[in-house]
């Protein structure tokens, strides 16, 4: 296995193009894993973590500019976590000390899993994803990015670059589900935003289908919030929960977070 280190995000989107089977690793949270198991063995692995440009976050006309090598950690701190409040209260359920400040959100979008933590505060908050290679730059919609379990909408030759969020401002919460208060993939997840600009209640639910579910429910109608929400969701039945707990637990969580965000 050749391990390929760039320097700038020009040399790794060549590096990209002229191996489009080339697996990015920065956090390696996710990858390590498989890699250790040996259900993955790529020829090339090409490592993000000398790329200056993924790095951090930045304002950028009244929206936020979040690098694919965003750390958890990051996410967590002021200021960033007072603009995406939802986003750093889910950081702050992701694994161990040292996984939040290794795994990055460029990680959580590429691996494309139901259970991403990062997916539903982002979702919640209508993101979009760039992604860059030698042709050029492209923005899409996350909920268009996510198109099944583990599956996303990037070319071979692309990288994901960033994630670009218009901070609503809008109360907002996560809570998640798990055999235990840490360290545990979440058996459900969910984001809520209470958007009084825009009229509605938005939720964002994880570990609940095949990908990522977005809902959204007027707000003159939360009292049938925790219901749709629920409804909504397709779980599936497997070694951390069964679908029935799963869509009784979504409706739970709706009905505390309804509660949160409107108090």
């Amino acid at each position: 296995m050749e391990v390929v280190s760039p320097q700038s995000l020009d040399e790794a989107l060549r590096v990209k193009s002229e191996h489009p089977d080339a697996v990015p690793i920065q956090g390696g949270t996710d990858l390590m894993v498989e890699l250790n198991f040996d259900r993955r063995r790529p020829e090339v692995l090409l490592n993000l973590n000398e790329v200056p440009e993924l790095r951090g976050w930045s304002r950028d006309n009244g929206g936020v500019r979040l690098g694919s090598g965003l750390t958890y950690a990051e996410a967590m701190a002021a200021p960033l976590a007072e603009l995406l409040p939802a986003l750093a209260e889910a950081s702050r359920t992701v694994g161990s000390p040292q996984i939040r400040n290794r795994g990055t959100l460029g990680g959580n979008l590429g691996t494309a899993s139901p259970a991403g933590d990062a997916l539903p505060p982002l979702l919640v908050e209508r993101a979009s994803v760039e992604l860059a290679s030698v042709r050029g730059v492209r923005s899409m919609p996350l909920h268009e990015f996510l198109v099944g379990p583990k599956k996303n909408a990037a070319e071979p030759d692309e990288l994901i670059t960033m994630v670009r969020v218009e901070p609503s401002g809008a109360p907002q919460t996560f809570m998640k589900v798990g055999p235990r208060n840490a360290m545990v993939i979440a058996v459900c997840s969910l984001a809520v935003a209470a958007d009084r600009e825009r009229g509605e209640l938005r939720a964002s639910y994880g570990s609940s289908g095949p990908v990522v579910g977005l809902v959204s429910v007027p707000l003159e109608e939360a009292e049938s919030f925790a219901e749709r929400v629920a409804a909504a969701a397709s779980p599936i039945d497997d070694v951390r929960g069964t679908a029935a707990y799963r869509r009784h637990a979504l409706g739970v969580l709706a009905a505390r977070a309804l509660k949160r965000v409107l108090a």
